[in-house]
Order: C-alpha cells, then sequence, then structure tokens
C-alpha cells in the first residue's frame, strides 16, 4: 500500500517543477499523503521555549490561531510571551499556505483558511472517549460543524527536534464507506432544521454530513475494525512536513509531541477530478443528491 508521494523540495515558497506542480493535486485527490521529508518549519532560539505542554491552558489539548479573526486560544501565556506565541503560529499559516498555493496553484483561488493548530502535547496516552480518540482510525468530520461536501484540506510538519510523528494510514475512502454505509440509517426528516434551532450545529447539516458523521463514528467505535482493516503504519521524522485530504484519508495519529497542522477547505468543483471527493463517491453510492 504506497500512501507517500516523495517531494524533493526545500522551499515553501516555490517555484516548484512542473513535474512536481503536475503531480501534487492528484496524489491528493488520490489518496496520498504529499510527503516533504526536508521542509522543516524552523523555530527561533526563543520559539523553542514553546516546545513544552507548558504553553497549555488547563482546558486544552492545542494552541489554535484564527486567521480570519487573528485570535489565539487555547495557551496560558500572557503579554510578550502571548504575542511571540501569536506570531509564531501566525508564521506557520503563512508558509502553509503558500505552500499548497504553490503546489496546487488550480486550488489558490478556492482555498478558505480554517485554524492553525500547534500540538505541544504528547499523543500517546491520552484519555478521551472513542469518539474523539484520534489514536483510532477515521476520516474527519464534525459534529458541530457540517462541511455541506467540502473538501478538508491539511498541511502538518514535525517540530519535535528528535522524535518522529507516528501515525496509522487505513483503506481508501470508497471502501470504508462501502462497509460503514449499510448501518447507518437514513437521517429523519426535519433533523437539519432541529438541530439548527436548538443551535447544536452552525449551518446546516445536509445528507452528506450526516453519512460522514456515521461513518466516522463507525470506524472509531469498531474494535475489530481498527486491528482488521489494511493498513500502514508510518513515521515521519521531525523537520518532514506532509499534507493530505484527512476527510478521505483514512488516518490515526498514534505518537508524538510537538506539530503544526493547518487546515483549508477545498470547494468540490475546485478539484481536478470532483469525482473522487467524498461527496461524490457517496453520491455515486446511494444513487442520490446529498446536499
Amino acid at each position: 500500500m504506497e500512501v507517500f508521494e516523495p517531494l524533493d523540495i526545500t522551499s515553501w515558497l516555490g517555484p516548484f517543477s512542473a513535474a512536481i506542480i503536475g503531480k501534487a493535486a492528484d496524489a491528493l485527490e488520490t489518496g496520498k499523503l504529499l510527503y516533504a521529508p526536508h521542509l522543516p518549519f524552523e523555530l527561533s532560539a526563543a520559539e523553542r521555549r514553546f516546545l513544552s505542554p507548558d504553553c497549555l491552558d488547563s482546558k486544552s489539548k492545542n494552541v489554535s490561531f484564527r486567521p480570519n479573526s487573528g485570535a489565539l486560544r487555547g495557551t496560558r501565556c500572557v503579554g510578550a510571551e502571548r504575542d511571540q506565541l501569536l506570531s509564531m503560529t501566525r508564521r506557520y499559516y503563512t508558509r502553509a499556505s503558500d505552500l499548497l498555493k504553490a503546489l496546487c496553484p488550480g486550488y489558490s483561488d478556492y482555498l478558505t483558511p480554517g485554524f492553525t493548530s500547534f500540538r505541544p502535547a504528547e499523543i500517546a496516552g491520552r484519555v478521551t472517549s472513542w469518539r474523539q480518540d484520534d489514536t483510532r482510525l477515521h476520516v474527519d468530520a464534525f459534529p458541530s460543524r457540517p462541511m455541506q461536501g467540502v473538501r478538508i484540506l491539511r498541511v502538518f510538519t514535525n517540530v519535535n527536534p528528535q522524535m518522529p510523528r507516528v501515525w496509522r494510514v487505513g483503506e481508501m475512502f470508497e471502501k470504508a464507506a462501502l462497509n460503514f454505509l449499510p448501518g447507518i440509517k437514513p437521517p429523519w426528516a426535519g433533523t437539519a432544521t432541529l438541530l439548527r434551532w436548538l443551535h447544536i450545529v452552525k449551518g446546516r447539516r445536509t445528507e452528506y454530513d450526516h453519512y460522514m458523521l456515521g461513518i466516522h463514528d463507525g470506524m472509531k467505535a469498531d474494535d475489530n475494525y481498527q486491528s482488521q482493516v489494511a493498513q500502514m503504519r508510518i513515521s515521519i521524522p521531525p523537520g518532514a512536513t506532509w499534507a493530505c485530504f484527512t476527510d478521505s484519508v483514512s488516518h490515526a495519529a498514534m505518537a508524538g509531541q510537538f506539530a503544526f497542522e493547518q487546515t483549508f477547505y477545498l470547494p468540490v468543483s475546485a478539484m481536478k477530478s470532483p469525482e473522487r471527493s467524498p461527496l461524490r463517491v457517496l453520491e455515486r453510492l446511494l444513487g442520490h443528491p446529498l446536499t
């Protein structure tokens, strides 16, 4: 099972060769991880103080930066130290945005930024519910944030100076969907309106969101699936950067500390091959539109 599309690049800005640009979007859309082993996100000497979970507040497992508002959350840092942490996370957002626009110029005008996350806590050993346990294979879907078919594209960098970040990568999206769709009942009429009226969700939950959540939960809840499905364990070394569509790549973060993650959203219409999107795959399998 080949999960990596290696990129021999050392610059976040490019310019990149026509060969690299030509394969980047195709690799992402077919469920591979773009993998740049020699693309570190460099921290200044002062910023290395944040390589500690001490920068988190008592309720958070990540520090998050909102590019649209400039807000920084999840940290106990104050004053100049908070400003420095904000500057670091903002810089990662800029780097990740520049990288995707240079690698996938066809996406450039359509990418919408989500949160920037800095993850200083160790993954392994974290106690949580099965639904929130990211060490279990899953595709991304959000209970309170309906995506309505929009793609979830993420860039990651391991900034741990010594240790790898360990993932598991599972089967292709369509195989997972075929496995779990039979056990997902159609949504009840009026459910989407009720959820929005009760402020349980932000926006309108479509049939697409209903089935994606069902697949996400079904994968995480099934112990046999977690252990028996075809999968690969990958170890991503310090200084490496990678990217994938996390709504179609079955993944689990098993171990690691000190990483960045930048989320982007991309409409299906901006893809090179929209038929590869989870939305179009589910519509084909179920036989009707889902948005």
